[in-house]
């Protein structure tokens, strides 16, 4: 019986992921809340729910397994996804946002390797467990180009940190048999993006649903194996990464690895 952590359960992807997951009466599903009352929006039943985590406090990653241990693990854990995220833009007229970028950064890049250490010291990330830490094709370097245009510094720059953690993770756990795996789940049609304005670009950038990302995220992760640990992919492909064609060119396959 698959054991499933998903971090940031309760909106967007995280959710559709959590319900995914939850469908197949075989596997376990554990989706982290930042309330300390269960989420009132409808789930799927069977998934246990983490309540408390917030990735912006210090002790995040002791407070997770704490938790965890009260619900009781059996085995371990087969599956986690980090996927909370938060985003607020910026642009350079009206200039960076300093609260707002700590939390980016926090959020995306500085909380997860808590986490991560933390279940490992705990031992709930055995050998051939999958860890998949949901960054951004944003956080390439090589990808941004002034098709795009400058502004949210944060967003994309925490993305990029969230690829160089993942990374280094990858190098401190491949001889743990610990899969790593940064992926780009697409662009996608939910209230952060929303929130943030860039509704407009939803049908001009093939933008889609959190479940149709989460189907695809979850194939991806079936497949995952040690020799992919460390880097970065988009499972959809190019489709929605707008300039992939001025930056690295045409008829790219899928799925796609990433250039840093």
């Amino acid at each position: 019986m698959p054991n499933v952590l998903i971090v940031g359960a309760t909106r967007g992807l995280g959710a559709s992921l959590a319900n995914q997951y939850a469908s197949h009466p075989s596997t376990t599903v554990y989706g982290t809340s930042r309330s300390v009352e269960p989420p009132t929006k409808a789930y799927r039943k069977g998934i246990k729910w983490v309540k408390g985590i917030d990735l912006n406090e210090k002790g995040v990653g002791m407070k997770l397994v704490d938790e965890l241990g009260t619900i009781g693990v059996d085995g371990g854990l087969d599956i986690v996804i980090i996927t909370a995220g938060y985003f607020a833009t910026e642009d350079f007229n009206s200039g960076p946002k300093w609260e707002e970028e700590v939390r980016m950064y926090t959020t995306s890049a500085i909380a997860p390797p808590f986490l991560i250490h933390a279940l490992s010291t705990a031992s709930l990330l055995p050998p051939g467990s999958k860890v998949v830490l949901v960054s951004s094709e944003s956080g390439s370097i090589t990808l941004r180009h002034e098709k795009e245009g400058g502004g949210n510094y944060a967003h994309h720059a925490s993305k990029s940190a969230l690829n160089m953690v993942g990374k280094l993770l990858s190098l401190d756990l491949k001889e743990k048999g610990v899969v790593i795996s940064i992926v780009h789940p697409g662009f996608m049609r939910t209230e952060m993006t929303k929130g943030v304005g860039f509704d407009k670009y939803w049908d001009a950038g093939g933008a889609v649903t959190p479940d149709e990302a989460a189907t695809s995220l979850i194939e991806w992760t079936e497949k995952l194996d040690i020799s992919k640990t460390g880097q970065y992919w988009a499972p959809r492909g190019p489709r929605d990464i707008g300039t992939a064609d001025v930056t690295i060119g045409t008829d790219l396959p899928t799925p796609l690895q990433l250039p840093w």
